[in-house]
Parts: structure tokens; sequence; C-alpha cells
């Protein structure tokens, strides 16, 4: 990190440099977004059903949890630049694996993509904290998603498009070339690190430690828990509702469309950030929990009739996107500086619990019930985490 005295710093940090991490959070999600879509859709015909599908997400979130734990000591041993790298060059070879088509090529490729986006992110994260003041974030986070909306908005169907009308590589080489295009933008951009996350020389912290210190924070466990909740509802949507679709009547470039125009929903991301700016993050999370709850449960109740369906799923994204406004405002604003490389690599297990949760739930239910029965439990933790949102400081 340059130094420079504190009040120049607070006073240039908001401007170029919040564009310059929207721009290289929206460009590492280029590749997702082309296989978001496809990947469920090609498990689907790889493994033959929804309770397939889920059971190897869940494995695949179970070792990737157990593998992003191990990011605090790679940060410490080979620098954040280095973990980066790393993390680019798995997302350059997940989508290339993939496109090979067989089941193990799918589990090898989605293993490399999800660590590969674990990495990514942590440091990306890291490298946040050091150059955006605190007091700053609420205003990033509505910018970096509203920078992220167009990738969304048509990554998904783009994918799918792609595949299923120009070639079936296509859209695996973007992927990879868009992870590569992420790599040569953050290497351009020469991102320097704050000297206090330099590598340690005494013997690698513990990730228990760092759990169990995390754990004993309240305000640390509540974001947390409003992450797991938001994320999770993502990771059911982007998997089941496209499969939902599909099995409702839809075919497949239809399904991506579908999650296209959902995605679209975080283009009035910054109307959120107002709102919560007006009328308080609390409040606002508080109804968007609710709100997405409540709609999720319809989305049972519209699969009889495909395009209602497609509607119901469009307008539970929306109200879902409500809580996208915030982000992770409730951690960034709760943790302590000097513990940003291990706390925040604990808050990002988030990911990997909201990608092994749901996968596993949804495996025991398929067993019992049939897919609406997947929408019904989402909709149902999403008016659970609406309770526990109201113990956010009313200040927020």
């Amino acid at each position: 990190m340059r130094h420079v005295h504190l009040p120049v710093w607070l006073g240039t940090a908001s401007a170029p440099r919040a564009r310059t991490f929207a721009t290289l959070f929206s460009l590492s999600a280029v590749g997702r977004t082309l296989l978001v879509t496809l990947i469920p859709l090609q498990a689907l015909t790889l493994l033959g059903d929804a309770q397939a599908v889920s059971v190897l997400y869940f494995a695949i979130s179970l070792t990737n949890l157990v593998l992003s734990l191990s990011i605090p000591w790679l940060v410490r041993r080979i620098r954040r630049r280095r973990v980066f790298t790393l993390g680019g060059l798995l997302m350059v070879a997940a989508p290339l694996v993939i496109s090979l088509g067989t089941p193990l090529a799918l589990v090898a490729g989605m293993a490399l993509q999800v660590f590969g986006v674990a990495c990514l992110e942590i440091t990306l994260s890291l490298y946040l904290m050091d150059h955006i003041p605190r007091q700053e974030m609420g205003r990033f986070e509505p910018l970096r998603l509203f920078y992220a909306a167009g990738v969304w908005a048509l990554g998904p169907w783009l994918g799918v498009y792609l595949k299923d009308q120009v070639a079936d590589w296509i859209p695996f080489a973007l992927a990879s070339a868009a992870a590569f295009a992420t790599l040569a933008l953050f290497w351009i951009l020469r991102l320097q690190e704050n000297p206090a996350v330099a590598p340690a020389k005494g013997p690698p912290p513990n990730p228990l430690k760092n759990l169990a210190h995390f754990m004993e924070q309240p305000r640390l466990r509540l974001a947390w828990l409003l992450a797991i909740g938001r994320s999770a509802w993502w990771v059911m949507f982007f998997v089941y509702a496209p499969i939902y679709a599909v099995e409702s009547g839809l075919d497949q470039v239809t399904a991506g469309a579908i999650v296209s125009i959902a995605s679209g929903a975080l283009f009035i991301v910054p109307l959120w950030g107002w709102l919560a700016r007006r009328y308080g993050l609390r409040r606002l999370l508080m109804y968007a929990y609710g709100a997405s709850g409540v709609v999720t449960v319809a989305i049972a109740l519209a699969g009889g009739v495909p395009w209602l369906l497609a509607a119901v799923l469009v307008a539970a994204a929306i109200t879902t996107g409500a809580i996208d406004g915030a982000g992770n405002v409730p951690f960034l604003r709760a943790v302590h500086p000097m513990e940003r490389a291990e706390m925040t690599t604990v808050f990002a297990t988030y990911r990997d619990v909201s990608q092994l949760g749901p996968p596993g739930v949804f495996a025991l239910l398929l067993k019992a019930f049939h897919l609406p029965a997947v929408f019904i439990a989402g909709g149902i933790g999403m008016l659970a985490v609406s309770y526990y949102a109201r113990y956010l400081p009313r200040r927020m």
C-alpha cells in the first residue's frame, strides 16, 4: 500500500480505486456467468436426475471448504499476489476441463473452478480493505454489483445459446479467456498490499483457532449467517431454476434467458443502496429476506404453468437482489483491521457453506419429494434469516 498521509488517502480512495476494484470483480465473474447455467444442465444430462446433481454439488463444496481454509497459509507463504495468480490459472483451466464432456472431467473442472474462485475473491477482498476506507464500503458494494449487472444479465443466456446454436466449445473457450484477461489486468494494475499482512516468519496460524476467534464475535457471526442466507439462495437458484424450467417444459436456451433476466436485477442495486442509506441497512435486510422467502415458496406453486414459472422466478430474483444491495457490508463494518486476513478467510467460508448446505439438504429432500420441495425449503430458510436480520445494529 502506498505510504501517503491519511487525509489524502481518505480523499482519493473512493473514486478511481472503487471503480478499479468494481472492474476487477466484474471481469473475474465473466467466466462464471457463461457457465453458471451450462454446468447444472450438463450435470443433469450426464447424471440423469436432480438428486444426483445435488450429490455432485455437495461433494464438490465439501472438498472446497477444506481447501479454502488453507488460503491464509498460502497468503503468508507465497504472498497474496501469487495466490491470486494461482486462482486465476485454476479459472483458466477449469472451463477447458469441463468442456471434455465426461462425468470425471465435470467433477475435476468444478473442483478447480470453486477453489480458483475462493483464491480470487479472498485476495481481492484483502486488497479492497487495504484501499477502500471502512466508511466507504456501504457505497462501494452497490457500485460493484452495478458493474457486474451487465455480466450477469448476459452471461447465463449467452453461454447456453453459444453451446446450443454455435459450437459446443465456444462458451468454455470464452470463459477461459476471460479468466486470463482478469489475470492480465491484475498484473497491469500491480496492486500493493498492506505490509501488515506480509508473510509471517513464524509457523502459520491454526485455521481452527481463527474459526474459534471468529465465532466469539457476535457481529461477525451475524454477518456470516446473513451472507450464507443470501449466497445459499443464489446457489439454489442457479442450480435448480434452470433444471426446474427444463423439467416444466421450457427449452435450455429459454432456461438460460430466465437466469439472465433474473440476474439483471443487479441493475437496480443502486436503488437498494439508496434505500439502505435512507431507511437503514437493518430494515432493508429484514424486509428483503422476508419478501424473498415468500416469493420463493410461490415458485413451487407455479411449476404447472411454464411462463408463469418464468415470471415468478424473475420476481424472486428481484426481491433477493435487494439483499445484494448490502453485499458484505455487515462484515466489512465489523471486522477489526489487524485481523483482516484471518477473519476474511473464515468469513469467506460462507460461500463454501452455502454451496455445501443446499445440495446436501436438497439431495435428502429429493429422495422423498419432487423438485418443487427445493423452493419451499429455500423460502422457509430465507424467512428464518429475515428474523435474525433484526439483530443488526440499528445505526447500520
